[in-house]
């Protein structure tokens, strides 16, 4: 498989606690490959949002520090984003924890702010959307169950429906990788469940690539076949999953808690059904 996205030095200062500089990302050096469903776990300001921004180009890097590349195209390179970065982020789709949706929108108007980055300026402003364009996000919305809520407005929602919309955003994008940014931190179990069964659902049958950021232990060994941990900005694991023993999990995270094996942080959610079950019940 080829890589999709590849930071090589990367990292990231923020100002200084204390007499210490603190650094959120210490040298990063990763490859992520076509097709992969990748976690990205780690203590609280372990550095792992702050990764997924960079990777998007939503913010830069230390000044002459690291590169980002991107499905072949460059994002950032020594602290300065890329001149044709827009076009890049055109092809990522970016899910936030909190949705990022307009409220008093319509839930349909959400899904079609995704073709802004592939539309003429013009039209987006305009709210000017064609009929093709329209039914894509129409089907978008059907696939992650959100059709019969298209006309209402999105601050009507639960959080597990909004988020579900945001996801359907990034399918009329036609976003070529997703970076998800903890898009379960808030919701309860049922929704959180859904959210990740229609990412895994993306993964497998589009072959898109998945970077998701979770605190969740147990649904990134679920999901993701590949998890790296960070730790005061550092990659102190890449590998499988199923690796993530509770031994490793305490030095990742600084904790005893996972020399239980009943800890609730490894207790494995029961076995979820085959995809495509699961969405046609997810409305």
């Amino acid at each position: 498989m080829s890589s999709e996205i590849t930071v090589t030095g990367l990292s990231k200062t923020f100002g200084r606690k204390g007499d210490q500089v603190r650094k959120a990302l210490d040298t990063i050096d990763l490859e992520i490959r076509s097709g992969e469903m990748v976690a990205l776990i780690g203590p609280s300001g372990s550095g792992k949002s702050t990764l997924l921004r960079h990777l998007s180009g939503l913010c830069c890097g230390d000044s002459n520090s690291g590169e980002v590349s991107v499905l072949g195209s460059p994002i950032q390179h020594q602290g300065k984003l890329h001149p044709a970065v827009r076009k890049s982020r055109a092809r990522i789709g970016y899910i936030f924890q909190q949705f990022n949706l307009v409220g008093r929108m319509k839930v349909l108007g959400n899904v079609l702010t995704g073709l802004l980055g592939r539309a003429p300026r013009w039209r987006g402003c305009l709210g000017l959307f064609n009929a093709q364009e329209r039914e894509l996000a129409r089907r978008s919305l059907a696939r992650v169950g959100m059709e019969a809520w298209a006309n209402q407005r999105a601050s009507l929602l639960s959080g597990g429906q909004q988020q579900r919309v945001a996801i359907a955003r990034t399918l009329t994008q036609q976003a070529e990788i997703i970076l998800a940014d903890e898009p379960i931190a808030s919701l309860d179990p049922k929704s959180a469940r859904q959210v990740m069964d229609i990412l895994a659902d993306i993964n497998q049958k589009d072959g898109r690539t998945v970077v998701v950021t979770l605190h969740q232990v147990e649904y990134a060994r679920e999901y993701c076949q590949r998890a790296i941990a960070l730790k005061e900005g550092v990659v102190v694991f890449d590998g499988p999953s199923e690796e993530l023993t509770p031994a490793l999990l305490g030095r990742i995270y600084g904790t005893t808690s996972f020399d239980d094996d009943d800890a609730p942080a490894l207790t494995m959610p029961p076995q979820r059904p085959a995809a495509g079950l699961a969405l046609a019940s997810a409305g």
